[in-house]
C-alpha cells in the first residue's frame, strides 16, 4: 500500500507538471501576440506626445494611454517569465549578495508589523542566475508572505548549501540530484489547504479579493526558478504558515562584484547609417521605421526575408544594419540574417521579437555574439540598442 500511495503521489507530480508546462505554452503564445500590439500603442503614444506640449489635456490622455500600455507590458513580461520564453542574462551568482541587496527594500515592503530575519550560510555555493531575476523572485515570495500575515508575524529568508540525492530526485519529478544551493522563505501565516497548493503556480489563479493582485507572482516565481534549472517547492497547511524551498544548481567558477545599474538617463543617440527593418506586422513596420527616420537613420523596409532579399540585391549601397523579427513566415530572422551577410558582410545585425523561441536562444538564454531587443519597445530603447549594435566590434 505504501508503494501505491508513493506512485500515486509522483503521477500527480507528474501530471502537474505537465499541466504547468501546457499553460506556459499557452501563456508564451498569447504575451508573444500582446507584445506586437503593445509595440504599436506605446510606440505611437510616445511619438505623438512628443509633438505636444505637457499642459495640453490631449497629452495627459496619451499620457494615461502610455501608462496602462507600460503596466500591460508587465503583465505580459510575468507570462513570459511564466513560460519560460524571456532572455535571461546569467552570471555566477552569490545569493547572500541578492539577499544582502533587496533587504532594505524588503523592510519597507513588508511594513514594521512583521518581523524579518535572515539566516545566510556563510560559505554558501555559488549559482548561475539572472540577478535582476532572482531579485524578482525574492521580492515575490516575500510579497506573497506579507499578504498572508495581515495581522502581523515572522519572515524568515534562509539560505544553505544542499546536496539531492537520488532519493530526493525520485520522490521530485523536477527535482535533479547534485549539489545545489537552497533559497527558504518561511512565513508565520494563515497557511494553504491542499487544493490551493495544487494551483499556486498556475497564472491568474489568485486567492486575494477581486482587484487585490494578478496571481502573475508566484506563476513569475515559477517560471524564473524553472529557467534557471532550478525546482522549487511549497510546504503548507492551513495555520501553520507557509515554507518555500528553491534549489538552484552549484556552479564553481568567481561570483560578479555586485549588481550593474543603468547610467542616468541621457538623450538618445541618433545616426545617419542605413538600416534595413524586417517585419510582417505592418503597423509595427511602419512604426519602427518612423522612429529610426526621426532619428536620422536612412531606412529600407521589407514585409518579410523574400523582399528583404531583393532590396539588398538591388542595393549597391552599404547596409549597416539589418532589423528583423525574430518569427516570420518562410524564412525566420536568423536564417534570413545568414544569407544577407553573403551580400553584405560587414552589416550589423540586431533581432526583435516579443517571443524569443529558439531560433536565437537556447533555452531562453541568448546567443553571447546576437544582439536582441524584446517587444514590446519603446523609441528611447530602440534607438539605444540599435546605436549600440552598430557601435559594437566584429560580429562572430
Amino acid at each position: 500500500k505504501r508503494l501505491e500511495r508513493e506512485k500515486a503521489a509522483l503521477e500527480s507530480q507528474y501530471l502537474h507538471a505537465q499541466k504547468l508546462e501546457s499553460i506556459g505554452t499557452l501563456a508564451g503564445g498569447v504575451a508573444h501576440d500582446f507584445n506586437n500590439l503593445l509595440s504599436v500603442i506605446n510606440g505611437y503614444a510616445e511619438l505623438t506626445m512628443e509633438t505636444l506640449n505637457k499642459k495640453d489635456p490631449l497629452y495627459l490622455s496619451l499620457a494615461e494611454i502610455l501608462e496602462a500600455g507600460r503596466r500591460a507590458t508587465s503583465l505580459t513580461r510575468q507570462l513570459l517569465a511564466f513560460s519560460r520564453r524571456q532572455v535571461l542574462a546569467p552570471e555566477v551568482l552569490d545569493i547572500n549578495a541578492v539577499v544582502a541587496n533587496t533587504e532594505k527594500m524588503l523592510r519597507r515592503l513588508i511594513g514594521e508589523h512583521i518581523k524579518l530575519s535572515t539566516s545566510l550560510e556563510e560559505n554558501l555555493g555559488l549559482v548561475l542566475a539572472d540577478p535582476g531575476q532572482m531579485e524578482q523572485v525574492i521580492m515575490n515570495l516575500v510579497v506573497n508572505a506579507r499578504d498572508a500575515m495581515p495581522g502581523g508575524g515572522s519572515l524568515t529568508i534562509t539560505t544553505a548549501n544542499a546536496e539531492l540525492d537520488e532519493d530526493y530526485a525520485r520522490s521530485h519529478p523536477e527535482a535533479k540530484p547534485g549539489p545545489h544551493v537552497m533559497l527558504m522563505i518561511r512565513d508565520t501565516g494563515h497557511g494553504m489547504d491542499g487544493r490551493t497548493r495544487e494551483h499556486i503556480f498556475e497564472p491568474f489563479f489568485t486567492t486575494k479579493p477581486h482587484g487585490a493582485g494578478t496571481g502573475l507572482g508566484l506563476s513569475t516565481v515559477y517560471g524564473i526558478v524553472k529557467q534557471s534549472n532550478g525546482s522549487i517547492w511549497v510546504y503548507s497547511e492551513p495555520g501553520q504558515g507557509t515554507v518555500f524551498k528553491i534549489y538552484l544548481p552549484r556552479v564553481e567558477g568567481r561570483a560578479e562584484k555586485g549588481r550593474r545599474y543603468a547610467k542616468a538617463a541621457e538623450p538618445p543617440p541618433t545616426g545617419k547609417e542605413r538600416v534595413l527593418i524586417v517585419e510582417d506586422d505592418a503597423a509595427l513596420r511602419k512604426m519602427t521605421e518612423k522612429m529610426l527616420r526621426g532619428a536620422g537613420y536612412d531606412v529600407l523596409i521589407a514585409a518579410n526575408g523574400g523582399e528583404a532579399l531583393m532590396i539588398l540585391e538591388e542595393t549597391e549601397k552599404p547596409v549597416h544594419l539589418l532589423l528583423t523579427d525574430m518569427v516570420m513566415p518562410g524564412i525566420n530572422g536568423r536564417d534570413l540574417a545568414g544569407r544577407l551577410r553573403g551580400l553584405h558582410p560587414e552589416m550589423k545585425v540586431l533581432y526583435m521579437s516579443g517571443y524569443p523561441g529558439g531560433a536565437v536562444v537556447s533555452d531562453g538564454i541568448l546567443d553571447m555574439v546576437a544582439q536582441f531587443i524584446g517587444k514590446p519597445f519603446g523609441r528611447d530603447e530602440l534607438l539605444r540598442k540599435v546605436r549600440s549594435t552598430l557601435d559594437a566590434g566584429s560580429d562572430a
